[in-house]
C-alpha cells in the first residue's frame, strides 16, 4: 500500500557542491529519507538528508540535514511563496 507524505526542505542549505548535472542537463541532488518510529513534537516523521559517499559514512562526518516530512493531515497549512531570490541554480 502506497504512503503519502508532506515535507518541505531548506533549499538555502543544499550544499552547491552536491548538485551534480547530468547528461540531459538536468541537475539533481542525491538524498537520503529516514522514516522514524514516532512523531517529533512537531509531528514530523521522518527526515531529509543529503546523501554521503560510503568514505564520508565510514569516516562518520556530520549528516546535512535539510528537511522533514510528515504524514497530511485534514487541515495542512498553506504554502507560503518564496519572496526572496535565493541564487540556487533552479
Amino acid at each position: 500500500m502506497a504512503t503519502f507524505y508532506t515535507g518541505s526542505i531548506c533549499l538555502s542549505d543544499i550544499p552547491k557542491d552536491k548538485i551534480t548535472e547530468a547528461k540531459n542537463g538536468k541537475k539533481y541532488l542525491n538524498l537520503t529519507l529516514w522514516v522514524n518510529d514516532t512523531a517529533d513534537q512537531y509531528g514530523n516523521i521522518g527526515s531529509i538528508q543529503v546523501s554521503q559517499t560510503k568514505e564520508q559514512r565510514d569516516a562518520q562526518e556530520k549528516k546535512q540535514y535539510i528537511g522533514n516530512f510528515k504524514t497530511p493531515t485534514a487541515q495542512a497549512a498553506p504554502a507560503q511563496a518564496a519572496t526572496e531570490d535565493s541564487g540556487l541554480p533552479f
